[in-house]
């Protein structure tokens, strides 16, 4: 995985996941909310993990450069848990994403770790924009997006799933050297 981009800011270490992270992955797939906001994946075990992580994780990063990274407090190396740039069926644009154990929520972790890998998606992989999708019920996410300086677009759905899905966008900074 050295390979590919790391992150850091003043507080988080941001860094692929990798088969490192099956134990870290397997909780976090599984906490109420992931479920709740983000969807059921299925993840019940660490060997379900370890696939889950090579087939949708690093499958990606191989593919495009980015995907899933795992945030990591710098203070005392503890998994707090991860953001992303996916690429996603149904969505023409890149999408920004982000997870966090129940305990590290409300810590401004979230806002961090995204506005660093959003950061990122412009500067680093050259993305022109970067969408987002989120639950209509997920007003904390609704809010992190906001933050962020995305902006609320349409209602939209995505393949094989049957929830209406609120869709956000926001395009690079142009400059007067672009």
């Amino acid at each position: 995985m050295s390979d590919y981009k790391t992150f850091e800011t003043e507080r988080l270490f941001i860094r692929p996941t990798s088969l490192e992270d099956a134990e870290f992955i397997l909780k976090l797939l599984n906490t109420p909310k992931w479920i709740a906001n983000i969807g059921d994946r299925k993840v019940q075990n660490l060997e379900d993990s370890t696939l889950y992580i090579k087939t949708k994780i690093t499958s990606q990063l191989v593919k495009l450069g980015f995907s899933n990274y795992t945030v990591i407090r710098k203070a005392d190396g503890t998994k707090l848990g991860s953001c992303g740039l996916y690429e996603r069926v149904g969505l023409d644009v890149v999408d920004i994403g982000f997870a966090f154990l129940p305990e590290f929520e409300g810590q401004g972790y979230g806002t961090e770790s995204a506005a660093r890998i959003l950061k990122a998606g412009f500067e680093t992989f050259n993305q022109n924009k970067i969408s987002a999708i989120t639950t209509k019920e997920n007003i904390a996410s609704q809010k992190l997006l906001e933050k962020l300086g995305l902006t609320f677009i349409k209602i939209i759905r995505i393949p094989n799933d049957e929830e209406d899905l609120m869709y956000y966008e926001i395009e690079r900074q142009k400059t007067s050297n672009s």
